[in-house]
């Protein structure tokens, strides 16, 4: 054997090897084999191929006149422009790329080329958002960041986080963010055991460090919120308890409305810059805190055993319908859980339905269910929501009816975590004059931090799902 023989083979055995451990880190730890491997790659593949890849894609023009001209005068060949490169920004999920669109163009030609653009570049999705007139960013996915959700750092929330909690993580890598200032009201419907539970889980550990009123109503016994009795200001876990609570939350909406008429004052009395329609416009040593409401299943509110129930029923879907309608100004807002949500709950489901801006969809067992949340929002939106597979727990689709809709899946969260964060504050929980007689009784055992029990082992995330031979 000649000594060249000898010497590529003895250099092919760590080749194969880091090949090898290359392609185990890209399927068992994809996160790590992004940022050592695929992004230097990527970047280095856009660099090579752009101008041909814009060509194949459709996004280039023809040179401006100009253009045309001095390469002509130069004997160069007059190449089509297409969009320029404005910068490149690497992250541990994917990279971002900030585009000047050609003379001519729209954000709508590069979201439509978005699939042929991935395909090209061999990555996981692209993503086309438009930052003003002219510039757009490319947001390239190097890898399914929902197959084990890890939360970003950096959330996007800027300025006041009150009312504003990160509870999953969007297919772009991105927090998604449940606003309540933006969107008041929101639904989601899964079937058993697909996160609904999950996300309300979320929702409540980052709303428990916020000077919030939770407001539980769980009439299943109290078994999904009993455990976060610490830090809810009121629980009810029956329908008859459901009811007074409700009818306490309408005084409570009638008390704070006295409280900002009494602050509007009469025209000429007040400065314009200080009148106000909502709670938002008070003084804050005047403002009422805002209270948060969490319906677990809202079928069990809507059901009823007899008629002798209806009268009973209709009170409770009156409440809620006119808290959807009226009670965002007052600084109270509505969270609804529920397996379906339609007409076939009886009068009034509609109706209520529609005052629900949010809506979140997990996997559903029909697709009479998906149409139910996202069917007003967008078709795509329903038909990606009814292709959820079992094996994905936690990930659904959320939008509101602006039309915009994401892939979401929420990160695991154990109830002993949540019921631990809400035992450590619980010392925030407001005292509502109005609700104080639905305060579970479980709460008062909580007067310090120092009653904190310990802290639960720490859970295990999401078992990533099976990968295809």
């Amino acid at each position: 054997m000649s000594a060249l023989t000898t010497a590529l083979l003895e250099l092919g055995i760590p080749a194969a090897a880091g090949t090898g451990a290359a392609l185990y880190a890209k399927v068992k730890h994809p996160r790590a084999y992004w940022s050592t491997v695929g992004l230097p790659l990527t970047i280095a593949r856009i660099h090579r191929d752009y101008d041909a890849v814009m060509e194949s894609c459709g996004l280039t023009v023809e040179p401006s006149f100009w253009r045309a001209m001095a390469a002509q005068a130069t004997n160069r060949e007059s190449k089509p422009a297409a969009p320029k490169i404005k910068g490149i920004r690497g992250s541990s999920t994917g990279l971002r790329i900030r585009l000047r669109l050609a003379r001519g163009q729209e954000t709508e030609d590069v979201a439509n080329a978005a699939q042929r653009l991935r395909h090209a570049w061999g990555v996981h999705a692209v993503y086309v958002t438009e930052v003003k007139p002219g510039i757009v960013d490319l947001r390239i996915v190097g890898y399914d960041v929902l197959r084990e959700v890890r939360m970003p750092r950096r959330t996007g929330i800027k300025g006041d986080s009150l009312l504003r909690i990160p509870v999953a993580q969007r297919s772009d890598g991105t927090a998604h963010v449940r606003d309540f200032r933006e969107v008041a009201h929101g639904l989601t419907l899964g079937a058993s055991q697909s996160g609904k539970s999950m996300l309300t889980r979320n929702l409540i550990h980052g709303l428990a460090a916020q000077p919030v009123a939770l407001v539980g109503i769980d009439c299943k016994g109290g078994i999904e919120q009993r455990p976060f009795a610490p830090r809810l200001s009121a629980l009810a876990t029956s329908q008859e308890e459901a009811l007074g609570l409700l009818l306490a939350l309408l005084i409570e909406m009638d008390d704070r409305y006295d409280l900002i008429r009494a602050y509007q004052g009469m025209p000429g009395s007040v400065p314009a810059e200080e009148m106000t329609a909502d709670v938002w416009g008070l003084p804050e040593k005047v403002r009422p805190v805002p209270i948060v409401v969490l319906v677990d299943e809202i079928a069990e509110l809507f059901l009823v055993a007899s008629k002798a129930d209806e009268p009973r029923r209709n009170q409770i879907v009156t409440s809620l319908i006119r808290l959807a309608q009226l009670a965002r100004a007052a600084g109270i807002f509505l969270e609804i859980n529920g397996q379906r949500f339609g007409s076939d709950l009886g009068k009034g489901a509609t109706m209520l339905r529609s005052q629900l801006t949010g809506r979140t969809v997990h996997r559903v067992n029909d697709v009479e269910t998906a149409r139910m949340g996202l069917g007003d929002i967008s078709e795509a939106a329903m038909v990606a929501a009814t292709r959820i597979s079992p094996t994905m727990p936690g990930m659904a689709i959320a939008g509101d009816t602006s039309g915009r809709w994401y892939e979401i899946r929420t990160p695991y969260r154990s109830l002993g975590e949540v019921a631990y964060r809400c035992a450590k504050f619980a010392y925030l929980t407001p005292d509502l004059y109005r609700l104080a007689a639905f305060c579970p009784q479980d709460a008062a055992a909580f007067g310090s931090s120092a009653d904190v029990p310990p802290m639960p082992s720490a859970p295990p995330l999401y078992a990533p799902a099976p990968v295809a031979e």
